[in-house]
């Protein structure tokens, strides 16, 4: 049996995106993969933005890291991926389906996007037999793995019949997704913009019946005091939007026209998912036709000033399709791939700086702090309520998520 592994951090250094932790995160999984799971130093990738004689982490390094990595694999291999950097969120194309209403994006150090999509084919190519997990210390990141099933997490069962007879009651208490919920997600967003914790609790409704079990446990534990200083690792649209400018050279570029912007700047360089965008320049109809119930109100200028730091997919509701959503219960998804996400996918995730010259991902701290404990004997759904215990208890507001397939979430983490 042969373990390997892509770890990947982007810092962004000099850039307007410039995080502190990534690095951090990857230095410390690669000892970890050594020293406690058996990887050998041969058998794993780094890809870092750092240091000029590592492979630089750009979309075109890590798609083919991947590429490799999967194509190398043989039944009974261990996989592993880490990515700590930036996320981002998209609005779909009007010709396209997705169950959350937006692609969501991995940032290469180029800002090359790679998307949801992307990661969903590269599961599928998984031998029989073998698996990958894949980690995620960013923002957005539920859901990485395009219609993966979703086994702790909030998007599929808040939403369920079940929650959805209780409409009045979620919206009274913000706990679901009313607009009392929507106004209190743009509050949250910006104030962990400025480094303030709100408390956990008001987003935890609706998990299966072990996962939920075990959260009852957990908020009676709350403490809400407040975590370290931390900036989101989302990448906000106008900041990606005035990178994109500068690459291109273009004036004026709008959230529709990400995706085949990044097309004309990396050409074959892109991604797939990234070379499937077409133009779709055609006005509120096309735009309307990619996001389903977008806020009409909020104007595209709004991306273009440099003092809003608010992403304008955070604050969108999305219309929920169960009959859409129902897809990713079907055996013939990706069986092969775990995906462990730093948070939801409307969520954010912070890049702490605890102490000064200390800076971490939050949920890449976690899950070391956790695999210490158990002396890395632990399975993935463990793992993953173990982790939003420990982050409640800092004080952060992220919920890390479990996607995989059934027969997947009570086996060991990683190996």
């Amino acid at each position: 049996m042969g373990k390997k592994a892509v770890l990947i951090g982007c810092n962004y250094a000099g850039t307007q995106a410039e995080l502190q932790g990534c690095i951090t995160d990857v230095k410390r999984m690669y000892r970890c993969l050594v020293d406690r799971y058996g990887f050998l130093d041969e058998d794993i990738k780094v890809l870092i933005d750092t240091k000029d004689s590592c492979t630089q982490p750009t979309g075109r390094n890590i798609f083919q890291a991947l590429i490799d990595l999967v194509s190398s694999a043989k039944s009974g291999d261990v996989l592993f991926v880490h990515y700590s950097g930036h996320g981002v969120r998209l609005p779909v194309e009007a010709s396209d389906t997705d169950d959350t209403g937006y692609d969501e994006c991995i940032v290469p150090s180029d800002f090359n996007l790679i998307h949801d999509h992307d990661f969903r084919e590269l599961v599928e190519q998984v031998p029989h037999g073998c698996r990958i997990t894949i980690v995620s210390d960013s923002c957005h990141s539920g859901g990485l793995i395009h219609e993966a099933k979703e086994q702790i997490g909030l998007s599929y069962n808040v939403r369920s019949n079940k929650n959805r007879n209780n409409t009045e009651e979620q919206e009274d208490s913000g706990s679901g997704f009313g607009f009392t919920s929507f106004l209190f997600k743009i509050a949250e967003n910006v104030l962990e913009s400025c480094s303030i914790c709100l408390p956990f609790g008001l987003w935890q409704k609706g998990l299966e019946d072990e996962v939920e079990e075990e959260q009852e446990k957990e908020v009676e534990e709350v403490n809400y005091t407040r975590g370290p200083r931390f900036k989101n690792r989302s990448l906000p649209l106008p900041t990606l939007v005035d990178i994109l400018k500068q690459k291109s050279d273009k004036k004026d570029i709008d959230v529709v026209e990400i995706g085949p912007t990044v097309l004309d700047i990396f050409g074959e360089s892109s991604s797939p998912k990234v070379k499937d965008f077409k133009d779709v320049r055609g006005g509120d109809s096309a735009f309307l036709g990619m996001v389903v119930n977008l806020n009409r109100e909020f104007p595209l200028q709004k991306l273009q000033k440099d003092s809003d730091d608010t992403d304008p997919t955070i604050e969108t509701e999305v219309e929920w399709n169960e009959d859409e959503y129902a897809r990713s219960q079907k055996p013939e998804l990706p069986q092969n791939g775990i995906l462990i996400s730093g948070c939801q996918t409307y969520e954010t995730s912070a890049d702490a700086t605890p102490v000064r010259n200390q800076a971490y991902g939050a949920l890449s701290n976690a899950i070391q702090k956790v695999i210490e404990e158990s002396d890395g004997v632990v399975s993935n759904l463990e793992l993953v309520l173990q982790v939003r215990r420990l982050l409640k208890l800092q004080g952060y507001s992220q919920n890390p998520g479990l996607y995989c397939d059934d027969n997947h979430a009570h086996s060991a983490f990683v190996c």
